[in-house]
């Protein structure tokens, strides 16, 4: 049966809800239903594709301290966007243990595809214009929103209106601490979302600000010490970030992502992972700009 779509307001509120008693899923599970690597696919020669497959290998960027998208977990990172690396993986013919997780912090996303140090980028990345610049994006494969996390007894902020002036925590090159800045809050900038939440603790800050999935996994890592509050004030459509002129290779990921969507694998990967605490959406219709 088809599911329901929901909308992020929906989203954020049945988050809210279903954090307390919650955890984030593991790798595992996901990974066994979703990535079993395809019998040697055959691909263009000269493409990133043949080199890739003829290498057996794939150096993924992702993130390892967010809990339910990427977390480095004790059998290496696990999430969300740690499945949808390896369905890609596996449409290459590369098994799940070839896969090389190099960790990609929002500060170092672009310069790790510049430079090569990875082949593609799974890291809640938000796909924009001023990105689009020097990276190109497959996708997107999901739609998050900014949101807003506070200590479980604050009654003072509602909504990102409340925090104009106020001094509120994100992360060094990242979309959300633009958008902060923008909306006038007082940004306290670090390198992971995780380092914001000792400060949130000890009143450094009233707040950390960013993609509302984001915000549900620290909160359902950290059960009972924070709340997401508001609905969500952005859009934030998630890609993957490959490099800018190989339109042959970001053609390609977008045809494994909309077979994922159709074969049940895209669904099988949120449900082993932030299905566990947030509720399933359907994907949204990928780019091929």
């Amino acid at each position: 049966m088809k599911r329901t779509r929901l909308t992020l307001i929906a989203l954020a509120a049945a988050g809210a809800l279903t954090l307390a008693g919650c955890a984030s899923g593991g790798g595992d599970a996901g990974g066994d239903a979703t990535a079993t690597p395809e019998p040697a696919p055959t691909f263009a020669e000269g493409s990133t594709m043949a080199a890739l497959a003829e290498a057996g290998t794939i150096t993924i960027g992702t993130k390892f301290d967010q809990p339910l998208f990427g977390l480095n977990g004790p059998n290496g990172p696990e999430g969300f966007d740690v499945e949808i690396g390896k369905i890609i993986a596996a449409e290459l013919g590369i098994a799940q243990d070839d896969i090389e997780w190099k960790e990609a912090v929002s500060a170092n996303r672009e310069p790790f595809i510049q430079n090569g140090e990875v082949d593609i980028v799974v890291a809640t990345y938000t796909i924009n214009d001023k990105r689009k610049e020097v990276v190109s994006f497959a996708g997107p494969y999901y739609m998050a929103g900014q949101s807003i996390l506070v200590l479980a007894d604050n009654e003072d902020i509602a909504d990102e209106k409340d925090l104009v002036g106020q001094p509120v925590c994100s992360v060094t090159g990242s979309t959300p601490a633009a958008n902060l800045e923008a909306l006038g809050a007082e940004v306290v900038l670090t390198d992971t979302y995780s380092n914001c939440l000792e400060p949130l603790r000890n009143g450094t800050v009233v707040a950390v600000s960013t993609d509302n999935v984001i915000l549900a996994g620290l909160a359902a890592q950290n059960e009972g010490e924070f709340k997401v509050v508001g609905e969500p004030f952005t859009d934030e459509p998630y890609g993957i970030g490959l490099a800018l002129d190989d339109t042959e290779f970001r053609m390609w990921i977008n045809d494994v992502l909309e077979k994922a969507f159709e074969d049940g694998r895209y669904e099988a990967a949120w449900d082993a992972t932030a299905g566990t605490v947030l509720p399933f959406i359907d994907p949204p219709a990928v780019d091929r700009y």
